[in-house]
């Protein structure tokens, strides 16, 4: 599995993102794409193991398009500049928290497990469970194992700047009960993307993360 190509191909697409180049180099692009999907589909076979409600799932039904989206873009460059993929209960697009893995040059590859930015339903639904069961939140939080993996914890850079409705600032948990988004990620350098345990790595970090996914998939489920 040639991940190098695949960061070649990706930082040589950063350097020139417009269609024209594209169209010049879509030989190249199907290549990256095939070692991704590849990359995509051993992870997804490994991790059906642990979580088998993710059985049946292909890497068509994970792997999100390189194309942006132009209801969320942010520049007018029409690619991304990594390839990505959100290993979840009902694929890519789904509402649930799962595993995530996107590959980029310069250091930008992560690796990652939780919901970001749910749903304001199912962000109520959350905060609910936090405010309900904080033990059993700040043990999932501060996991030895998930801290190994995760060494940054959850993600405190989407937050609100005060209580959210119905919280009281003074509340104990007031920092967390803020959060917009709850997830655990993880860089990767070029040098560990093209190493042969890559995809070891990245296999025991989604099984120490889940714990966290399974609990806020329990919290945003609808009783």
């Amino acid at each position: 599995m040639d991940r190098a190509f695949l960061l070649t191909f990706l930082r040589d697409l950063a350097a020139n993102n417009h269609k024209t180049w594209m169209d010049a180099h879509r030989s190249d692009y199907h290549q990256a794409r095939s070692i991704y999907t590849d990359f995509v589909q051993g992870l997804l076979h490994r991790t059906q193991r642990f979580e088998p409600e993710l059985t049946g799932l292909t890497p068509s039904d994970v792997m999100f398009r390189i194309n942006k989206n132009d209801r969320f873009q942010q520049s007018s460059e029409p690619y991304k500049r990594h390839m990505g993929a959100g290993l979840k209960v009902g694929g890519r697009h789904s509402a649930w928290a799962g595993y995530f893995v996107a590959v980029e040059p310069g250091g930008e590859t992560y690796v990652g497990a939780g919901r970001w930015m749910p749903e304001p339903a199912q962000l109520v639904r959350i905060r609910q469970e936090i405010h309900y069961s904080p033990d059993t939140f700040h043990a999932l939080r501060q996991d030895a194992g998930l801290l190994h993996e995760f060494p940054a914890g959850l993600d405190t850079s989407q937050s609100l700047r005060t209580a959210p409705k119905g919280y009281d600032r003074s509340d104990p948990d007031i920092e967390w009960l803020r959060l917009k988004s709850f997830f655990v990620w993880r860089a990767f350098s070029d040098q560990e993307v093209v190493r042969t345990d890559f995809p070891d790595r990245i296999v025991t970090a989604w099984q120490a993360a889940q714990p966290w996914v399974h609990f806020l998939n329990e919290a945003m489920t609808e009783n």
